[in-house]
């Protein structure tokens, strides 16, 4: 039972200091700790001045939608004074996930880990570390995160960059007024430590290192995989990783650093590196800065994708894989669009050619309803949602030539969603296209995990490139990152009945409608049901 209570509060950072939206005043929130198989119920008041939503992610919670937190997806968002009970069902999920807002860009500040224990009696399957270590990468702005998106909205065009990132909520030494604060990690020499990594960016994926320090990873998306040493990993937006950390090393002060890892060309990020220090616990020379590592370069698609597609699978016989083979195949399409302009000045329309910049999926950009999809499916209410989200793209052209004709640019603004029957084998290839900017979209299905099977660059072809897929052991992940002009092939079973959002984890893609839904329809026995909602769901 938790009483988590929304919250603004004062954090000083980049010498300037601001109010926050946060959960019980802290900043990265919480963590959460379960054990495999818990339900554990958790309050959320709201008593800041703005809607919110909590959104548990990668936690399937099986028949029960009600609490998964997309605002106008599952539910009406919570008002302020407003309070919501949400109950939280884990099932299959082992490892580290995170919790996170789920309205407007308030999960800029509103996050924190999830931690879940292997099942009393179990223990991991490596050897036991001597201590775990939450490690959040975030992303910062001077200004308030709504202005940041007030302001995207209002222009029609890319939003601001951030001023900086974080680990567990600092800067680093290389940002100005913020060394006083930044995180240490000490440790003794021949101990082990599981580093519990999230990337809570809003915007960026992200390379992370230790100078000197090779990781373990051992767990993605809170399932385990084969060990997997690496001087760097690499996260998306929405990912986790479970990494083991060996103090091996000689006894001195280290810097960790991330930064962003951007492939689009014209595409504005932040450039900045976050550092935490990572220090031994023994008496050595401590006057000299700590020793820096050096990252992949900022556009490095072959370091990146180097890492992804070594991760995989434990498949052992205590952690088995389930690889759905024969699937229905779906391919969508996830493009960066514009819309013509309609304002009378050019001030509201900053995008391309004089356009205000949105995103699609299979064309459609999603326009979010102002009643939850959830509770009109539920209760049979027509006229919130179409289910007309097509299985293949309605326009099929060369999706990463260098050169397209502007109109295929402009999608259709509609609230789609996708049936699918209970127990269906889905395949979902989720092409990238070279539409306006291109660049990798981490997307995230909620209510279930999936196998990536497949990724390759350029256009899909449906008769060569399945002939290459891990249907062994692929890893099996929540969010997936598509490369720039490329694709990816996931596969799951939809036996999870509800209404689940599908969207590009990058925020802004999220926000211009790089989104869909599934809704999977009830089974034939109770067991295969969605479960009667909650009384106190939040009105919209």
């Amino acid at each position: 039972m938790g009483q988590n209570k929304v919250k603004e509060a004062s954090y000083t950072r980049l010498c300037k200091t601001k109010k926050i939206l946060t959960v019980n005043g802290k900043f990265p929130g919480p963590t959460l700790y379960a054990y495999k198989g818990d339900t554990i119920i958790v309050n959320v008041h709201n008593r800041a001045n703005q809607n919110i939503t909590i959104h548990w992610h990668g936690v399937k919670l099986p028949r029960y939608p009600w609490s998964d937190g997309p605002e106008y997806v599952t539910q009406c968002p919570i008002q302020p004074g407003q309070s919501f009970r949400q109950k939280v069902i884990f099932s299959q999920e082992e490892g580290t996930l995170w919790w996170h807002a789920h309205s407007d860009w308030s999960r800029a500040t509103v996050h924190g880990a999830i931690v879940i224990y292997p099942k009393n009696g179990t223990g991991y399957p490596f050897p036991k570390p001597d201590a775990e270590v939450p490690i959040i990468l975030g992303e910062w702005w001077k200004k308030d995160v709504d202005e940041v998106l007030h302001l995207m909205l209002a222009t029609g065009g890319d939003p601001n960059i951030s001023d900086a990132f974080t680990i567990n909520g600092q800067p680093g030494d290389f940002y100005p007024c913020s060394n006083a604060r930044t995180f240490k990690l000490n440790v003794d020499h021949g101990k082990t430590y599981l580093l519990r990594m999230v990337n809570a960016d809003m915007n960026e994926i992200m390379f992370y290192k230790i100078a000197k320090h090779k990781l373990t990873v051992v767990g993605a998306d809170a399932s385990y995989t084969k060990p997997l040493k690496s001087k760097y990993v690499v996260l998306s937006p929405g990912q986790t990783l479970d990494c083991l950390l060996h103090a091996n090393k000689r006894p001195d002060r280290y810097y960790m650093a991330a930064r962003a890892y951007s492939s689009g060309i014209g595409v504005p990020f932040d450039n900045t590196t976050t550092t935490a220090i990572l220090q031994y616990n023994l008496n050595y020379d401590q006057s000299s800065p700590p020793i820096r590592p050096s990252l992949p370069y900022y556009n490095d698609t072959s370091s990146a994708f180097r890492f992804l597609g070594q991760l995989k699978s434990l498949n052992s016989d205590d952690y088995p894989d389930s690889v759905p083979l024969n699937v229905t195949r779906m391919v969508t399409t996830v493009s960066v669009n514009t819309f013509p302009c309609v304002s009378a000045t050019n001030a509201s329309c900053e995008g391309p050619n004089v356009t205000r910049l949105a995103a699609s999926m299979n064309n459609i950009s999603f326009a979010n309803p102002d009643f939850a999809i959830l509770q009109a499916y539920y209760k049979h209410i027509k006229g919130v949602y179409g289910t007309n989200f097509l299985s293949y793209p309605p326009l099929v052209f060369n999706f990463t030539a260098d050169y397209m004709p502007l109109e295929l640019e402009v999608p259709r603004l509609g609230t789609e969603v996708k049936v699918l029957k209970y127990n269906t084998s889905m395949e979902v290839v989720i092409q990238g296209t070279n539409l306006v900017a291109a660049i990798d979209h981490p997307m995230h299905l909620h209510g279930h995990s999936f196998y990536v099977v497949g990724y390759g660059f350029g256009n899909f072809d449906e008769k060569k490139d399945p002939l290459a897929y891990n249907l062994e052991d692929p890893p099996l992940r929540n969010t997936a990152a598509v490369p720039r002009n490329g694709w990816i092939a996931i596969r799951f079973r939809a036996n999870n009945p509800g209404v689940w959002f599908m969207h590009c984890h990058l925020e802004r893609h999220l926000t211009w409608g790089m989104d869909t839904v599934f809704i999977v329809e009830n089974g034939e026995r109770p067991d295969e049901r969605i479960l009667p909602p909650p009384p106190d769901m939040p009105q919209c």
